[in-house]
């Protein structure tokens, strides 16, 4: 069927074509007194398709034509369209969107007229860093409009991976549960040892706190300046010398990479009730669990990075591919007030 190119959108001027592409497909915006008006990443893909033809200044345009127009007029249309294309051959009534996000999109098998979009859809390209402070609002916009986000991420090859992203209130039952008898630990190197069955036992109550080693609970860096602060645990250097928490945080600093970073989701953490070791072997900077580790997998693993953080596509497909591999929610912790837990999750729409 015939359309006109007007400006940025495609004209089809005949009530019963224009109806009929309308009531098959949900293509356009009927006009007032008949016809139908469609924008150009549908007139572009109903091109492709071999179902429209556009004429502009009474010549037909091929697809190539249409594109290369389409591109003129809208920014990162190329990508915008590869996702649009894509949704649309699985099905879905899809809608292009301005402001924060490229496509609103509904459930498959409804319409407009039957139906609220389901998802909203950022289109990007691989090679496009993701700042996470603008991230966080998309989040917390979609979530309040009872929608979900998905980011469609566009590689080299024009191939698409879909990603949903969300916001988790996490919550544990293991919470920290301070003893009348503080612990005594020795610094050796990077981590702190307690020797006292009878105190072992209290920080191991706690919860769950070390790991044993020859009968010796060895505690990390982390570990041990939390439990300083809640006034848990002494510890003295080799020397006999005590240390004040802030010793323990600057020792930490000194020694290990993002400590106040992974400080701070620790504390977070914990104050949920979740049980929080190390996720070095995952590539994270921890793995955590709601309840025992004794009985519980880890759930999740968190990274924990600055509010300002902006992350390059690449590195978070890398992180999700692990986290599924090994059957783990990857969470991004945020820091800063309020602490954010950010969830990307590999989707297949």
């Amino acid at each position: 069927m015939p359309g006109e190119l007007h400006d940025d959108t495609v004209v089809i001027e005949d009530q019963k074509e224009g109806t009929q592409l309308y009531n098959k497909g949900n293509f356009g915006y009927p006009v007032k007194g008949g016809g139908l008006e469609l924008d150009l990443m549908e007139a572009t893909f109903l091109v492709e398709c071999d179902r429209l033809q556009v004429m502009k200044d009474g010549t037909p345009m091929s697809f190539g034509e249409i594109f290369r127009y389409s591109s003129t007029q809208y920014e990162k249309f190329d990508i915008s369209y590869l996702v649009y294309n894509d949704m649309r051959n699985r099905g879905f009534v899809v809608k292009a969107e301005s402001g924060l996000f490229d496509l609103s999109v509904f459930p498959r098998g409804f319409t407009m007229s039957n139906s609220r979009p389901l998802y909203l859809v950022r289109a990007v390209s691989e090679r496009e860093t993701l700042d996470l402070e603008t991230f966080s609002k998309e989040v917390s916009h979609t979530e309040s409009k009872g929608k979900k986000l998905l980011y469609g991420v566009v590689d080299e090859e024009g191939d698409i991976t879909y990603y949903h992203m969300s916001s988790k209130d996490l919550s544990g039952s293991s919470f920290h549960s301070s003893s009348k008898h503080i612990a005594k630990g020795v610094l050796i190197g990077e981590r702190v040892l307690v020797f006292e069955e009878s105190q072992i036992d209290c920080l191991r109550g706690m919860g769950f706190y070390g790991k044993m080693m020859g009968g010796v609970l060895q505690l990390s860096l982390i570990e041990c300046c939390f439990l300083m602060e809640m006034g848990d645990i002494e510890v003295t250097s080799q020397t006999g010398e005590t240390m004040s928490p802030e010793e323990m945080t600057d020792l930490g600093m000194r020694v290990q990479e993002e400590f106040e970073l992974r400080l701070d989701a620790f504390r977070d953490l914990r104050r949920r009730g979740m049980v929080v070791k190390t996720g070095f072997k995952y590539g994270a900077h921890f793995r955590v669990y709601e309840g025992s580790p004794d009985v519980d997998h880890a759930k999740y693993l968190v990274h924990s990075v600055n509010r300002d953080k902006e992350m390059m596509w690449p590195e978070i497909s890398r992180t999700v591919r692990l986290s599924g591999g090994v059957k783990k929610e990857i969470l991004f912790c945020r820091t800063g007030n309020p602490m954010e837990y950010l969830e990307f999750k590999w989707f297949r729409p």
